[in-house]
């Protein structure tokens, strides 16, 4: 009797070590991404685009996780507290660096709390109002809400996330007043003037490519410093109506502080297998992306510059702390 559950609880242990094993070897295996808006974000279409690529150079299974809110603060601070181990990653832009801006508690600091692990490019932003608006130009938007201050929104993927800062910075630059309307992602705030409940956005390029033959939108402008290859038929802002104006975002993957330098280095080759991927290339084409492939250390530079652009920016938009 005594002999059987002995050897019950040996065959026990030993299942438990298995499974425990095979558990910890397929936790191994698995890296998330977290993107830290709503499907349909420019962060979410470029995790789904490069997932496949990279979890093949990684040898991993890489899972897209949406996990939006606060204008990405929510997911964010999911990845700043993960586990250091490389399993846990955040597809950020700029718009990673403005919530130390515009928000009083934020629980991390965006250029500490977590740390570079992969470059993936550079994107543009689109200014876009409705397809039945008689406005037809930046200098029109301009003009009909500086008649009517205070009666038009503009919709942004949400509060601290760099569509809402470039569309306050534009506000500001020109002296508008408008309404801030925070979505959950880019594509929620196109929709929102795609069906007029809105006045104007501004859009990445990796969303607003996918309306540039849609009657339900007009496309005004780009946000950069030069016309976009992938739009020249549209004006810059500077050129149009706000000289001086100039909005860009880069991508790309960040990890907890404290994560090793290998495995880091480790998520930046494999990074750059993937970018060099013909297939990747033309995918992030298409959306809008200008694909580039910078080290860690160069990531690390882009962000110090980005975070002193970003300051100024808050500053002339006139943006204020919120809790």
């Amino acid at each position: 009797m005594f002999a059987r559950f002995s050897l019950l609880r040996s065959l026990i242990a030993v299942f438990a070590t298995v499974f425990g094993v095979v558990a910890a070897q397929a936790q191994d295996n698995v890296t998330r991404l977290i993107v830290p808006f709503a499907a349909g974000a420019a962060q979410d279409l470029m995790a789904r685009s490069i997932s496949n690529e990279l979890g093949a150079a990684l040898g991993q299974t890489v899972i897209v996780e949406n996990k939006a809110g606060a204008g990405g603060v929510i997911g964010t601070t999911l990845v700043a507290r993960a586990a250091p181990d490389g399993h846990t990653l955040d597809m950020a832009a700029a718009g990673h660096l403005i919530a130390k801006y515009v928000y009083k508690n934020l629980p991390y600091d965006p250029l500490t709390a977590l740390v570079p692990a992969g470059y993936t490019g550079l994107v543009g932003y689109v200014l876009m109002v409705p397809g039945d608006s008689p406005i037809n130009s930046v200098a029109d938007l301009i003009k009909v809400v500086k008649e009517n201050p205070g009666k038009y929104n503009y919709s942004s993927a949400g509060t601290g996330s760099i569509t809402h800062l470039s569309m306050a910075y534009f506000a500001g630059l020109a002296g508008l007043q408008m309404e801030h309307i925070p979505m959950k992602s880019t594509g929620e705030a196109v929709m929102e003037v795609v069906t007029g409940r809105s006045l104007a956005t501004i859009s990445a390029n990796i969303v607003a490519l996918g309306f540039k033959d849609d009657k339900r939108v007009k496309l005004l402008a780009v946000t950069g410093a030069e016309r976009s290859k992938f739009l020249p038929n549209l004006p810059t802002i500077s050129e149009a109506a706000l000289p001086g104006y100039a909005v860009s975002s880069w991508f790309g993957m960040l990890a907890p502080a404290g994560t090793p330098k290998p495995v880091l280095d480790k998520i930046q080759a494999a990074t750059t297998k993937a970018l060099q991927q013909p297939t990747v290339v033309e995918r992030l084409a298409k959306q809008g992306v200008e694909v580039s492939i910078l080290t860690n250390e160069q990531f690390a530079e882009v962000l110090k510059q980005s975070d002193a652009q970003v300051a100024e920016m808050v500053k002339k938009a006139g943006v204020q702390l919120a809790d």
